[in-house]
């Protein structure tokens, strides 16, 4: 039988979507496009809600018309193409950038304020630590952490909006003057630094998770998990929206608080700092730091689980033990330079998981999927992978003819035209059989 939910119930699949998506790492990207962005505040601020937001609603909402997540929407696609995009999905949000983030926005805001000019050694430590405990909690794939992690979402929320409230109502410092990077372009700037947040990836596994909570709670009916789906990715988006909203907001008021910075922590921690003092700055690193180390969990568990799967070899915890440890190496480059050398990798990446969504919302449309899914998808790796070798600073010169290759999204066109063929190819070939 088709259960229907409370409304209790849809509000609280809509902030366990929120909780997903909101990780400790997410909110050190907003302030500090704040506060490089001064007058052009507004501008990137649209930019950055696009893809930090808007995309990953539309995908979830995607993957709710087409009734599950990447396997599901990439059914169109060689099973091998699938499984490499799921591997390189894991391998992003697990030890390559996101899981070794957690650990460094753990160091940048949970201890390096009490500790007087920390170098690489006290970074070291930290991480092997770190990445120690959460290697332990996974073994049992994290379940001492569920349910701190439910208890630590909210406070930490509250605590956002408590500064929320305070950047309107008693802005700390003064807008700073533009930062060189969001003089031409501050939409696409801030478009591109809305990837950071890597909710896009996340939203293509999101959706089968969120389907298997609604099938746990008696919701079987396709359509209907399709309808709560949706309704938990809308709430989902408000609750994002307001967060990047007010953190933006907070980096634009931040000069004085801070004169310059090399990431969000140290202005989050400043801000905390002068409006709370020297309490609110402990309280600020104990939520930080045990919110990291939930997500952390979650994230080396679900890829050891993954890959454990995929290759049917080593067994759990040895992934575990293996992903723990490629973390540790990661995350020692220092959270400056990991964002730094993941940009190129983003850029390069979303333009297919984009494409996915693009393709998913047109399928209805097309006469031919298979054909059309392929070049489609092929299309926006192939850009894609111009856009990323030129974001990092490889001599991309021969492709400068390329619509919007000056501003890093070559890629859009050529996929909107991939598209418009894919679906009229598809026709033509129904006509031709006929």
């Amino acid at each position: 039988m088709n259960k229907s939910l409370s409304t209790f119930d849809v509000l609280g699949l809509g902030f366990m979507t929120f909780a997903f998506f909101l990780g400790a790492g997410n909110i050190i990207f907003p302030p500090l496009a704040g506060f490089l962005a001064g007058e052009n505040l507004y501008s990137a601020m649209l930019g950055f809600l696009l893809t930090a937001v808007g995309l990953p609603l539309v995908t979830l909402i995607a993957a709710a018309l087409a009734g599950g997540g990447l396997p599901t929407m990439g059914r169109y696609l060689p099973a091998a193409v699938v499984t490499l995009m799921a591997t390189a999905i894991f391998i992003i949000i697990g030890p390559a950038f996101a899981a070794p983030r957690t650990s460094l926005v753990a160091f940048e805001m949970g201890l390096k304020p009490f500790l007087h000019e920390p170098g690489q050694l006290a970074l070291t430590l930290y991480t092997i630590g770190f990445f120690v405990l959460v290697m332990m909690l996974s073994f049992n794939q994290g379940r001492l952490l569920d349910a701190v992690g439910k208890v630590l979402t909210p406070i930490l929320i509250l605590l956002l909006l408590a500064l929320a409230v305070a950047v309107f109502v008693a802005p700390q410092g003064t807008q700073a003057p533009v930062a060189d990077a969001y003089l031409q372009q501050p939409f696409v700037k801030g478009f591109i630094e809305g990837y950071n947040t890597m909710d896009t990836f996340a939203a293509l596994m999101f959706g089968m998770l969120i389907l298997d909570v609604l099938r746990q709670k008696g919701v079987t009916d396709s359509k209907t998990q399709s309808r709560y789906l949706m309704i938990a990715a809308l709430i989902a988006a408000a609750g994002l929206g307001f967060v990047y909203v007010s953190l933006f907001m907070l980096g634009g008021t931040s000069l004085g608080v801070v004169d310059s910075v090399n990431n969000g922590g140290e202005i989050i921690t400043a801000y905390v700092l002068s409006l709370f003092g020297e309490p609110g700055l402990w309280v600020l690193a104990a939520i930080v730091t045990l919110a990291c180390l939930t997500t952390a969990v979650g994230l080396v568990s679900s890829c050891a689980d993954y890959f454990h799967r995929l290759t049917g070899k080593g067994g759990y915890r040895r992934w575990v033990l293996i992903n723990s440890g490629a973390c540790i190496l990661v995350a020692n480059v220092g959270l400056s330079t990991l964002i730094s050398v993941s940009v190129p990798i983003l850029v390069a990446c979303y333009p297919v998981a984009v494409a996915l969504v693009l393709a998913t919302y047109l399928k209805p449309l097309m006469k031919s999927p298979v054909f059309a899914f392929r070049l489609i998808i092929a299309v926006a790796f192939a850009f894609g992978l111009i856009d990323g070798m030129q974001a990092a600073g490889l001599n991309m010169g021969l492709f400068a003819f390329l619509p919007m290759f000056d501003i890093g999204m070559a890629w859009v066109l050529p996929t909107l035209a991939a598209a418009m063929l894919g679906l009229v190819a598809g026709k033509v070939e129904q006509e031709a059989m006929a």
